[in-house]
């Protein structure tokens, strides 16, 4: 039984040890305020929504 709390501790230890050298590191959650940072996906104007060979039959028809 030992072993195990003692296993958990090492363990534990270097969880820390990695998350403190990882930098800035957030373990608040989600964020749903106006600090919580969302990028747009960027779409190509260029590019069409559905390509050519999946467009249905009679789309590609007319």
């Amino acid at each position: 039984m030992w072993k195990i709390a003692v296993g958990f501790m090492i363990f534990a230890g270097l969880a820390l040890f990695i998350l403190s050298k990882g930098g800035d590191i957030d373990m608040g959650g989600e964020k749903h305020g106006i600090e919580a940072t969302h990028e747009a996906p960027v779409a190509a104007a260029s590019e069409p929504a559905v390509p050519a060979a999946m467009a249905p039959a009679s789309s590609a028809s007319k």
